[in-house]
């Protein structure tokens, strides 16, 4: 247990204590007792707000609620508690207690940063799912990452979740897929063609067209147009989903379930249709089948069976969140484009109306992504003539600085991506500072070695006492409530915005405090402390899917 839980566990306890004897009455559930590091150092190690939160709870003053806690919290981790303000308790620690903790961390190597696994469901967290007609763009790239790091995050605190790919492969836009495929094929094989009016027109599908050709030549030119067109469109995508896995594989990224739209086409689709009928929720109307979802909050009611008897999207949708509950998971995470807004309380609708519940659904959007060189806005590939590919992204500036730079922001805010910054190898580069700590401080090992300097037996952490060095020793403490706060909020831009602040750290840490050339025990000390500050670092970066070098 971490020294914030373990204080927040004393608070809870006094407050119970208090409670049971009769000096604070209470007449509703308490809240969490959440603890923050306070901005300088005099106002203690950490402190609470909690008497001020329960002061209506208690109908008592905070001050004398934070009196009553104070006086039955009877610990050793303490060189003394303090009351300040309308009620703050301020909690100062005894200095072993901080190289106690140190020690912990350093004798758990690998496993800090892992937190203890959490005994609920499985979560389903679906990303990305973009149609396999096309290249990936930034957009679908910003949603790569932060999906990837959601996931990484979730796990490194303790939840059982599971990623998967809903592969949007049956309706309209395969059926231009395959009509834009045999276009070009005609016309790259010497046939005059009209180019279908509503077609792809990116250089990706004449890539995939050659493609084709290079497989198997011109042995589909003279079939019936019909029969060609299906042909060629499953061809066009088996290598659409191939450049699509590839190019998420090459970003870092791999799900455990790639899911087919298809599977769901007729069956699952007419059977949640059918339920839908059955318990009233569905109408007939010019000809075409309407969802009542006007009854769960949605602002008008939708089609999902054209008057043609075709099936809308989110009839689709509906039978594959049908298909998710089904599978059991406790709790279903979709990242979706900030266009997709509307779509929310459809689905959701459709959810309750089939037995679900909805509020286990939950959907994070995407902001769109703003590409900059030199100052001025990139909208379109120089080659393509389109959005910008992410594989043109990845080449341009990496996989790392992509990835981070997506990662900095929250997803629910618009983001401008300098790609000049991203490619700069400075300090004003965040990526590229944050990994600098990392190979700065393998480097740092390496002379150690050179030096005949080793970690031999348990590091004297008490002899480390400067500003730099406690600083430090605090700023590692805080990663394992960062991570959970990132699980919790769904937030990886709090992890870059951690690791960033601990390489600044190691920083001050780095200009003040000597390695070599230092008294044995103390080098020794500082050299373990360094240790844990690399795996940390090393561990944050790989749960935004950077890497971690050790030359730079």
């Amino acid at each position: 247990m971490q020294t914030k839980d373990k204080i927040a566990a004393l608070v809870r306890e006094a407050a119970a204590r208090a409670m049971d004897d009769g000096a604070l009455k209470f007449s509703d559930a308490l809240p969490d007792v959440a603890l923050t590091v306070p901005p300088k150092k005099e106002f203690g190690d950490f402190a609470t707000n909690f008497a001020m939160q329960t002061a209506k709870i208690f109908r008592a003053s905070p001050r004398k609620i934070a009196e009553e806690l104070k006086s039955r919290i009877n610990s050793d981790m303490f060189e003394r508690i303090e009351i300040a303000g309308a009620g703050f308790m301020n909690f100062y620690l005894r200095g072993d207690v901080i190289y106690r903790q140190l020690k912990e961390i350093y004798d758990a190597g690998k496993n800090f940063g892992h937190l203890p696994c959490k005994n609920n469901v499985t979560i389903q967290i679906e990303y990305v799912s973009a149609n396999p007609t096309g290249l990936l763009h930034v957009g679908h790239g910003r949603g790569a990452a932060a999906g990837s790091a959601i996931v990484n995050i979730m796990r490194a605190a303790g939840y059982n979740v599971e990623s998967e790919y809903y592969i949007n492969d049956a309706g309209n836009q395969m059926d231009k897929l395959a009509v834009s495929v045999n276009a070009r094929y005609l016309e790259l094989l010497g046939r005059e063609v009209e180019f279908p009016a509503d077609g792809y027109l990116g250089a990706d599908i004449v890539d995939t067209t050659k493609r084709i050709i290079e497989l198997h030549g011109d042995k589909y030119l003279d079939l019936p147009d019909d029969e060609r067109i299906k042909i060629l469109g499953e061809l066009a995508y088996a290598d659409k989903l191939c450049e699509l896995q590839d190019d998420l594989e090459n970003f870092g990224v791999h799900f455990d379930v790639w899911f087919s739209e298809r599977t769901l086409h007729p069956d699952k689709i007419n059977a949640a249709i059918e339920l839908l009928k059955a318990n009233g929720n569905i109408y007939e109307q010019d000809g075409a089948l309407w969802l009542a979802s006007t009854k769960f909050g949605d602002d008008k009611d939708r089609v999902v069976v054209r008057a043609n008897g075709e099936a809308t999207y989110l009839a689709a949708d509906i039978a594959y969140h049908k298909n998710k509950f089904d599978r059991g998971f406790g709790e279903l995470i979709n990242i979706w484009g900030a266009d997709h807004h509307g779509y929310v309380a459809r689905v959701k609708a459709a959810m309750q109306m089939l037995g679900y519940d909805a509020d286990k659904l939950k959907i994070i959007f995407l902001q769109m992504v703003s590409l900059f060189r030199g100052g001025e806005a990139v909208k379109m590939s120089k080659r393509a003539g389109t959005a910008i590919p992410l594989r043109e992204l990845m080449a341009e500036v990496g996989t790392d600085a992509a990835r981070y730079f997506f990662l900095m922001r929250s997803t629910d805010s618009q983001l401008d991506f300098d790609l000049d910054l991203a490619k700069s190898q400075s300090s004003d580069n965040p990526v590229y500072y944050v990994q600098y700590a990392h190979a700065r401080i393998c480097s740092i090992f390496r002379q150690a070695r050179e030096a005949g300097l080793k970690l031999d037996g348990e590091p004297k952490f008490a002899l480390m006492t400067s500003t730099a060095e406690i600083d430090l020793i605090n700023k590692i403490f805080e990663y394992p409530a960062e991570i959970e706060k990132a699980a919790a909020e769904y937030a990886p831009q709090r992890i870059a915005r951690y690791v960033y602040d601990l390489a600044t750290t190691f920083s001050a840490f780095y200009r003040d405090c000597r390695i070599l050339g230092v008294e044995t025990d103390l080098a020794r000390a500082r050299l373990a402390l360094l240790k844990v500050t690399a795996h940390t670092i090393e561990h944050a970066l790989n749960l935004l899917g950077v890497s971690a070098p050790e030359r730079m």
